[in-house]
This record gives structure tokens, sequence and C-alpha cells, in this order.
């Protein structure tokens, strides 16, 4: 009985280790190719992500919004974007510390729109007449780098994303699980996972002295 419920587990845990990789595995080729990307671009000398940047200033209404709420909402229709702004940023008027006269540094207000192909940026000083919007196109390889950071994208790819990472934390247990299971060479397979264990540990405890 013991030995029907063991085989029973077994098969139970390859059909779910093969469903929840399915699942994931659009997202990892996403995720392990501009992984690849972002790690190696330094050491091998990768062609440059392409970005193509602009600046413009645009002249603020007669009447200026009161807030920067309502300016993200200006700004939504003046640039006629159909999305509206993914972040909206308040920065307190404070006086600067690099003169000794009793100036104050004006409220800013940032104002982020956009996607992980384009992200559009506003910057606005309170009391100026015209707004600074920043406006940077990517490349395909860009725009994977910041599907990977998740840079201009929804809580719903957030949550996505949260599930990727519950996908990977499952097949990794579930293999080692079915590893154990259905093979006998089990001190192998140990001494290639302390390996790993210390070499990771090793190098993180390295990096944070």
């Amino acid at each position: 009985m013991n030995l029907m419920n063991s085989l029973s587990a077994i098969r139970w845990l390859r059909k779910m280790h093969g469903w929840i990789g399915l699942w994931g595995a659009a997202l990892g080729l996403i995720f392990g190719f501009s992984g690849i990307w972002l790690n190696h671009r330094a050491v091998l000398k990768l062609p440059p992500v392409l970005q193509e940047r602009s600046h413009a200033q645009l002249a603020l209404p007669d009447i200026a919004p009161a807030s920067a709420k309502d300016m993200a909402q200006w700004l939504q229709g003046a640039l006629q974007l159909k999305s509206e702004a993914n972040s909206v940023r308040v920065e307190s008027a404070r006086p600067v510390g690099w003169t000794e006269q009793a100036l104050m540094q004006p409220e800013r207000w940032v104002i982020n729109f956009g996607g992980p192909n384009e992200v559009i940026q506003a910057e606005y000083w309170r009391g100026n007449r015209s707004v600074s919007v920043s406006t940077t196109a990517n490349g395909l390889v860009a725009t994977l780098t910041n599907l990977h950071k998740g840079v201009g994208m929804p809580i719903a790819w957030i949550l996505l994303i949260d599930t990727f990472a519950g996908c990977v934390m499952f097949l990794s247990l579930s293999g080692v699980l079915l590893w154990v299971q259905t093979n006998r060479r089990r001190a192998i397979g140990a001494s290639i996972a302390t390996t790993s264990l210390v070499l990771m540990l090793g190098l993180v405890a390295m990096r944070i002295r």
C-alpha cells in the first residue's frame, strides 16, 4: 500500500512539474534572455541597449493645474496618451544647502507615463510656466530589459511575475523530490546540491563584506 501511494505521489508530482513548467515557460524565456544580457553586457561587450531620447518644454495653460494629480490628468490629454500616469511623485519645497542666503527650492513634481517600450517623464517645478518632458523610446532588448525589471508595467504584470516566481520555487522543490525518489545516486546528487549552495553563499558573502 505504501509503495502504491509513493508511486501515485511521484506520478502526480511529475504531472504538476510538467504543467507548472509549461505555465512559466514563456516568462522563463523572457527573463532568461534579458537576465543573460544584463549579466554579461559589460564583460562580453554586447551591443548597447538601443534607446532614443528626446526632450521638450510644454507650455502650461493660463490656469495652471493646482496639484500633481491635476497636472498628470492635464498631461495625459496634452500629450494624447491613452493610459493614465504610472506614478506621481511630489517632492516638498526645502531650503537649498549650497548657498548662505535663505533660499527655498520650490516644490517638484515628477510624473511618469508609458510602458516598457516607451517611457515619458514630466518634471515640473511649482511656479514655472512650462513642464519639462523627456521621452525614451526603447529598442527590443531595452524593452525586454524593462519587462525584466517591471519598468512601466501595471500591477497585473507584477502579480503575473509573482506567479512565475512561485513556479520557479515549485519546480526547484519538485525537481529535487523527483530526483531523490527516482534516482539511486543520491550521494552524487547531494554533493552537487551542496556544492551549488556553498558556491552561491560564498559569492554572496564576498560581495556584502
